[in-house]
């Protein structure tokens, strides 16, 4: 057998380097790094993370004593399959762990919020924090942090509240927890009460939707007929801001004591941490030069594009804890529906930060064809599969659809050599064999990710075969 010479042109039908395939890693380097920035230090009386984890497991004790049961009692008997969820399941649950239950339910939506337990169609799984809350303090604190962002789940909103002001108290309730952890101390409720009432003001504001007085006057008169709060005007925030502070004091964020001046509010060790935490993360953001705090979510991701994964990820936190993450979710999948490759990946690079409170939308988009492959790969990691071993779930069509369009972004952003390197992670084992499956996937950028690797390709024998794979899905050829 006879070696090819360094300088003689690949064969037509050469084989490929077969590698597993890294298309965000590829995408990225299609654009120039930056250097990292340094690590934040806790601001001074910050207890020890150990501490602080240890505190993040008093508060999820519960929790983790029902998810323990479900995972055991899961193996045990298919009745379980809905965890204590189901009715059944909750009475055995509360034999067994001497529970009412109302704690039951509370706890197992706890253990599910905080990634202690996952839900895969009707059956419960134990979740990697739940193999991991004995051992490793960061597992337990970015779980106990999921359950801080989703207090407002925890804590059911009164009745009779239109979702609109629910939703205006937890957009403003940042601002209302910031204050909290400059004041460094109790603050009076009537106080953060007037903070609470300023800032729904002003996102009103920011939306153009301050009521008129004539608007205000009858909204006013309809609330003290029927009872329910004021939506438009300010009169039912008491009511909702002490919804608030007994949510936030119910996932072990804050204290709540009535004191000789009036009832005040104090946030705990863990709570002082996690919000110096989002603060830090909201600074650093508002620092670079993109300024990705007060960006779209598209302009964040270009912004971030440049980012080697690490500061990519901070930033990533930064703009997630300056929005509701609902909204932020939604906005993300928006830009991953676009036209652009590299940020539909970027965008589930962020939603991968986002973690558990994005599963249900994610999964939603398993049915659209451009984001499936992306959908189905962080569906693998959020179920416990290595990032490594995730591309083992997509489909041979999946795996070459998600090829093409990280040969899209590359050809978009980055140089020719890059895309020639590209092939390399194909999973198919000949360039003939590439081109016919590529061919049948239908990617909408097939023709162009053609032209562009076959006028970047040396090899001219290669490139000609690339450019009429080219001409013939351009005319519907076979």
């Amino acid at each position: 057998m006879t070696s090819r010479k360094p300088d003689e042109p690949l064969a037509r039908n050469s084989r490929l380097r077969l590698v597993r395939p890294r298309a965000l890693a590829t995408a990225r380097r299609a654009v120039t790094t930056r250097r990292t920035r340094p690590a934040p230090r806790p601001p001074e009386g910050t207890p020890p993370r150990a501490e602080l984890a240890r505190q993040a497991r008093h508060v999820l004790a519960d929790a983790v004593r029902i998810a323990r049961w479900a995972a055991v009692e899961r193996g045990a008997t298919a009745a379980a399959r809905s965890g204590p969820g189901a009715v059944p399941a909750q009475e055995r649950a509360a034999a067994a762990l001497n529970l009412t239950p109302g704690q039951i339910r509370a706890g197992w939506d706890r253990a599910r919020l905080a990634g202690l337990v996952e839900l895969h169609g009707d059956t419960a799984r134990p979740g990697w924090r739940l193999h991991a809350w004995d051992r490793d303090d960061s597992a337990v604190l970015r779980g106990w942090v999921a359950l801080f962002d989703a207090w407002s789940l925890v804590h059911p909103a009164p009745e009779g509240v239109e979702p609109s002001a629910v939703a205006e108290v937890v957009e403003a309730l940042p601002q209302v927890l910031s204050l909290l952890q400059l004041s460094q101390g109790p603050v009076l409720v009537p106080a953060l009460l007037d903070l609470l009432g300023q800032r729904v003001e002003e996102l009103r504001e920011e939306r153009c939707e301050v009521p008129g007085a004539e608007q205000a006057t009858e909204a006013t008169e309809s609330a003290e007929t029927t009872g329910a709060p004021d939506v438009n005007g300010t009169a039912g925030l008491p009511a909702l801001l002490d919804w608030a502070l007994e949510g936030l004091a119910a996932v072990g964020a804050l204290t709540l004591d009535p004191g000789a001046e009036g009832r005040h509010a104090t946030l705990t060790p863990l709570g002082n941490w996690a919000v110096w935490v989002k603060l830090e993360q909201i600074c650093v953001a508002a620092q670079s030069p993109a300024g990705n705090i007060e960006q779209s979510a598209e302009d964040m991701l270009r912004g971030c594009a440049r980012l080697t994964p690490g500061p990519a990820r901070a930033e990533y936190r930064a703009w997630l804890a300056a929005r509701t993450l609902s909204s932020a979710v939604t906005e993300l999948l928006t830009v991953a529906r676009g036209e652009d490759a590299l940020l539909r990946g970027l965008a589930f690079e962020a939603l991968r930060v986002v973690g558990a409170p994005a599963e249900a939308e994610v999964r939603a988009t398993v049915a659209e064809p451009s984001l499936r492959p992306y959908a189905l790969l962080w569906l693998a990691e959020y179920e416990g599969a290595d990032p490594d071993d995730a591309q083992e779930v997509l489909t041979r069509e999946e795996s070459t659809w998600l090829w093409v369009d990280t040969a899209a972004a590359v050809a978009d952003h980055g140089e020719s050599e890059l895309l020639v390197r590209h092939l390399d992670s194909a999973v198919q084992g000949t360039v003939p064999a590439l081109l016919d499956e590529i061919r049948a996937v239908g990617h909408p950028r097939t023709v162009q990710v053609l032209v562009a690797l076959a006028a970047a390709h040396p090899d001219p024998a290669l490139a000609k075969a690339v450019r009429r794979a080219a001409f013939q899905v351009h005319t519907g050829g076979a």
